[in-house]
Parts: C-alpha cells; structure tokens; sequence
C-alpha cells in the first residue's frame, strides 16, 4: 500500500469549511475513501468506497451516521463473524481520528449483506482541523 504523508499549511485563514472543501475530491476519487464530520455523519465518499461497503451510490450514505444500520456492518474478526459492540464501534479509524484528534489506523472487518462473505479493510484516516477545532476526518481504505 503507498503511503503519503499530507501536510496543509495555508499562508492566509481559510474561510471555507473544510469538509465542503474536501467533498468535491472525494467524490471524484478512484480510491476508496470518505469523509465524516465531526459528529460521524458522512459529508462525502468516492464510488470506490460505496461498492466496498455494498452500497448502490455515495448519495445512499451521504448524511447518514458511519455507524448507522445498513452502513457498516463491523464484525470481529473470528471464525463467526460476530457483530461488534458499541464501545468496540467507536475505535474505527474514521471516528478513532476525531476522538483522538491525530492519524489512525486500523483494520476493519465488515460484512455487506446478512450471511454475505466478509472482507478486511485496512483504513486510515486523518482529522480536518479548522480555527484549532477537529470539524471531521477524511479516511482512506483498501481491501486486504
């Protein structure tokens, strides 16, 4: 997997929000990624990340919460695929970065459809910052 490392250091305040700023890329990506605001709920996702997750089109999931029902099915990583509680939810990448307000990384297994096979998703994700306040994350994922 390339690793690329970003760093955005304006010389003047940006007025923009930020998500608004990274919805237009987003949605045009090839790769599969996402952004979240800063309460979970997606603001954009590439084409791409739809189909990893077993959705139809990114407008399906724009302006729902990453952990609502028919989202993300997050299972453990036994033989029984079980889904994972609440608390074990939280620590996925794309939340873990804003909770921690720092990159983070992990591995994800979901399941896209009752008694569908599953898949591993490597995923790593960074905050947006605005005026020193973390206002989302942007995520990026590839299947393993």
């Amino acid at each position: 997997m390339t690793h690329i490392e970003l760093s955005l250091s304006p010389l003047e305040p940006i007025a923009a929000d930020p998500l608004t700023t990274w919805s237009a890329p987003v949605s045009s990506a090839e790769e599969s990624c996402l952004v979240v605001n800063s309460e979970g709920f997606i603001v954009a996702t590439s084409t791409a990340w739809t189909r990893l997750v077993g959705a139809e089109r990114p407008s399906e999931l724009t302006g729902r919460h990453i952990l609502e029902p028919g989202v993300l099915c997050l299972i453990d990583f036994t033989a029984a695929g079980k889904e994972l509680g609440e608390a074990e939810r939280e620590q996925i990448p794309p939340l873990l970065a804003l909770a921690s307000k720092g990159p983070a990384r992990g591995l994800m297994r979901v399941r896209t459809e009752e008694g569908a096979a599953s898949r591993t998703l490597d995923a790593v994700a960074t905050p947006l910052w605005q005026g020193g306040t973390v206002v989302g994350s942007l995520s990026f994922f590839a299947a393993v």
